[in-house]
């Protein structure tokens, strides 16, 4: 997130790679290893603002062109049910502990508000220091700090950059689309 920028929080930009010059695009696997780089960066960890309440973030130059964050938890945070459309991504814990809690199955991408999901379908990952994940496309997850006293920190990055996001609300094994966020929505 992973996570859109939280429209409640601060937000800055800055640059931990150059952009690639290649042609193709970075794969998930290439997402990964870029987040797990940048979460590796001490300098950059120290420097992200941290605020006691709201989520803050700073804008990276990801590779390829990609779309990456480096996005502070505060305790007790989290994003909800999303997923990031056509997009594929991943992010890396840097600070603290994070939790996802994901669906391992392929949902229609349109025309549909509700769904009924099976009752295997729910997986759940802590991910300490250091810990993190690619996904591809259409991934449903939501992202947690579960702190009641630590901020957590971690590298997020996503291509082709953010085309929409589209938030769910989880009710038991229902599974309901709330709305379509899209960039101008986070600016």
């Amino acid at each position: 997130m992973s996570v859109s920028p939280p429209s409640a929080s601060a937000s800055a930009s800055a640059s931990v790679a150059p952009a690639s010059t290649r042609s193709t695009a970075p794969t998930a696997a290439e997402l990964l290893d870029f987040v797990r780089r940048s979460a590796a960066d001490s300098n950059l960890i120290a420097a992200l603002p941290l605020d006691p309440e709201g989520r803050t973030w700073v804008r990276l130059e990801g590779p390829g062109g990609s779309e990456a964050w480096l996005i502070g938890w505060p305790p007790g945070t989290g994003t909800g049910w999303h997923d990031h459309a056509e997009s594929v991504g991943a992010f890396l814990t840097a600070a603290g502990t994070l939790k996802e809690n994901s669906l391992a199955v392929r949902l229609p991408t349109d025309g549909w508000k509700t769904l009924e999901l099976s009752e295997d379908v729910d997986r759940e990952r802590d991910l300490k220091v250091g810990e993190g994940r690619a996904f591809g496309r259409n991934h449903v997850h939501e992202v947690l700090n579960e702190s009641t006293t630590e901020h957590a920190i971690s590298v997020h990055a996503y291509y082709p950059p953010l085309p929409r996001i589209r938030r769910y609300s989880r009710t038991g094994e229902v599974l309901r689309l709330e709305s379509v966020e899209r960039p101008e929505d986070w600016q």
